[in-house]
């Protein structure tokens, strides 16, 4: 994609095709159905697409490693060699939060690293990454690491309208990524506010500064994409994220059809096959019921985009969340709400996972009907500058409100946190265990993975329904239940279902394969049989080495990364009891809002609290994990644990009792 500048009277006498990124396997359906599209949905189709002449497929990253774990009960690593398999023609692209890879947090380098090195060998060609806050110090890692396993290394801007963010705020950004390496340059504009005259003015800015291709991300909420497309285009932007039309428009991207239509006038037409976008659009207008659970707004545009600024990715999910909290009335009153908030955070630009903490605690201080009553952790963690720096300062006052005498941090995020790897697994049981795509999965999502290798290892007869299943009968009815998992084909040329992987990691034993140096030896193989490892390694070109000819620091940093395998999972805690009428206990600690109890921090670690404990007055006491985010809860007052009313893993209601409790003497 050369980098044309602005596009003058004379370039047009030269054909300068746009590129387009087809954003249909991922953000649409993130945007539009609360990313609750199946990998057979895409296999049936991908090879369609694959033909249609896109730059790229974005298909990975984003919200879809977490919604196959935790909704779908699907392995995202076999979906991305899936579709590898079927899309021959087309890079494949996936959407990474630099430092949060595809979590909500941050990781340790060595973490950002293996994921990377991973995606690389099962299928992603060009990684966009983006921090959150624009913090320059979070994409340090993921971009070495992406142009060290040589993949095309996008950065992003993260765009956003506030009184700190100015174009040579946007400029400046963009230069300190390019001093790290990247290879092309995103606009993300993922709530739709970027306006075509905007457009125009900073695309014109960084192509006037930088020396690399600028690509444009908007979204059609406000109904300003399309033109700002255009302007953006003739300033000198080289290519754009669309969807297919039936995927488009409202909170996704604008339609490819409508954009190629536009090019097509010009001598940067994008050439692609409309007959083949004709077959995409009737398969996904067929799928979308049997897959848009969540209700959708009525309104194709909403100027209020503008004021509140919730991305497309997420407007969907909100929706959703508020619909569980049985809340979905008070929207307005959110999405007001996420301005204020927005503001006392000093202005964060709202994408993964600024949007989340941000909207998360939006929903918090309405329902609970008092602002910051209840803070959730990720809250605490991000004015604490574990997030990176806010675009503005927080103020004082507010800093102290929700961290009290914690003081804030001044050096990147990932400097503190020490790798990763060498106690990745500990507290799963290695049987669950099929690849070291599954531990990776864990150290990001932990939670979500852990109930997925479980449901993956139980009998097919056994396994408990696919939560997106239940939630779609839940919003739809009884009666919906033929539209679950019901299989769509393409008109005429329908796909052909999908064939065996291609060889990759070893899917169905007790084996992972770990590759990376330590120490100067390359671990190849690792194969668990029941708590007994094998270990073979080999230096260089020269023959595998005996494990017993290593040297025990060799042995040990070879053994690092599955380090202290346990044979099964160590109990957290002791067996939550069963849960029981509350009638007993004079005081109870309730759910501020509806979500899942856990009674510890995480699988393996210990319990908060025990039951006979006396607990001061603001102790953690148990989580109630909502929106993605953990929110703690708190003691209100002195008192003595006297017993759990509910278990660890049980869904509650808002105001559901939780623990009862007694005075403390």
């Amino acid at each position: 994609m050369a980098n044309t500048g602005k596009l003058k009277t004379e370039d047009l006498l030269h054909k300068i095709p746009l590129r387009i990124t087809d954003t249909t396997l991922r953000d649409a359906h993130q945007s539009l159905w609360a990313t609750r599209m199946r990998t057979e949905d895409i296999l049936n189709i991908v090879d369609v697409v694959d033909n249609v002449g896109y730059y790229s497929l974005e298909a990975w990253g984003g919200a879809t490693f977490d919604v196959c774990l935790r909704f779908l009960r699907e392995n995202p690593w076999e979906r991305l060699r899936h579709i590898k398999a079927k899309a021959k023609n087309t890079p494949l692209q996936m959407l990474l939060r630099g430092q949060n890879l595809v979590g909500y947090r941050n990781y340790a380098d060595d973490v950002v690293d293996r994921f990377v090195a991973l995606a690389c060998k099962n299928g992603i060609d060009i990684f966009r990454v983006f921090d959150a806050l624009n913090d320059t110090r979070n994409l340090e890692a993921a971009i070495k690491a992406v142009k060290k396993h040589g993949a095309h290394a996008q950065g992003t801007l993260a765009y956003t309208t506030s009184p700190v963010h100015t174009i040579d705020k946007f400029v400046g950004y963009a230069k300190e990524q390019v001093e790290l390496g990247i290879d092309s340059l995103c606009v993300k504009d993922m709530a739709g506010i970027l306006s075509p005259i905007m457009a125009e003015r900073l695309v014109s800015a960084l192509v006037k500064e930088l020396d690399i291709p600028v690509q444009l991300h908007c979204h059609a909420s406000s109904g300003m994409g399309t033109a700002a497309y255009v302007e953006g285009v003739r300033a000198g932007a080289g290519a754009i994220d669309c969807a297919i039309s039936s995927m488009a428009g409202t909170s996704s991207q604008p339609p490819v059809e409508t954009m190629a239509a536009i090019f097509s006038e010009t001598n940067y037409s994008a050439g692609l096959d409309v007959e083949a976008l004709a077959r995409v659009a009737e398969y996904f207008a067929e799928l979308a019921p049997r897959r848009r659970a969540a209700p959708q707004s009525a309104v194709p545009i909403d100027p209020g985009i503008l004021i509140h600024q919730i991305p497309g990715g997420m407007i969907s999910n909100f929706r959703s969340q508020l619909l569980t909290q049985k809340a979905l009335d008070k929207l307005p009153q959110v999405l007001k709400e996420v301005s204020r908030v927005r503001e006392d955070l000093g202005y964060p630009p709202l994408v993964t996972p600024t949007s989340q903490i941000v909207g998360a605690q939006a929903v918090v201080n309405v329902i609970s009907g008092e602002r910051y009553k209840i803070v959730p952790k990720e809250v605490k963690d991000y004015v604490k500058g574990l997030y990176g720096r806010s675009p503005a300062p927080i103020d004082k006052g507010m800093a102290k409100k929700i961290l009290g005498d914690e003081k804030p941090i001044a050096y990147r995020p990932a400097d503190k946190i020490p790798p990763m790897l060498p106690k990745s697994t500990d507290g799963v049981d290695p049987t669950l265990i099929n690849a070291e795509e599954d531990i990776i999965s864990y150290v990001l999502l932990p939670e979500p993975a852990f109930e997925y290798f479980k449901w993956r290892a139980a009998p097919a007869g056994e396994r408990p329904e696919i939560p997106a299943d239940a939630e779609f009968r839940k919003y739809k009815g009884d009666g919906a239940a033929d539209g679950v998992g019901k299989k769509v084909q393409t008109p005429d040329k329908a796909s052909p279902q999908p064939s065996a992987l291609p060889p990759q990691l070893p899917i169905d034993g007790l084996a992972a394969e770990l590759i990376g140096k330590i120490d100067g030896l390359v671990i190849e193989e690792i194969v668990f049989r029941k708590g007994e490892s094998t270990i073979s390694v080999k230096s260089g070109a020269a023959a595998p080495l005996a494990l017993a000819a290593m040297q025990a620091p060799e042995v040990a940093a070879a053994r690092a990364p599955f380090a202290a395998l346990p044979q099964a999972l160590p109990a957290a805690a002791p067996p939550a009891p069963p849960p029981e009428a509350s009638a007993a206990y004079s005081q109870t600690i309730k759910a501020p809002l509806v979500g899942t109890f856990y009674s510890s921090p995480g699988p393996g670690k210990p319990a908060f609290v025990k039951e006979g404990d006396i607990v001061e007055m603001g102790a953690k006491v148990c989580i109630v994990e909502a929106m993605k985010l953990f929110n703690e809860i708190s003691a209100p007052t002195r008192c003595k644990i006297a017993k759990f009313l509910a278990a660890d893993g049980d869904a509650v209601d808002k105001d559901q009792d939780l623990i009862g409790i007694e005075a403390a003497n």
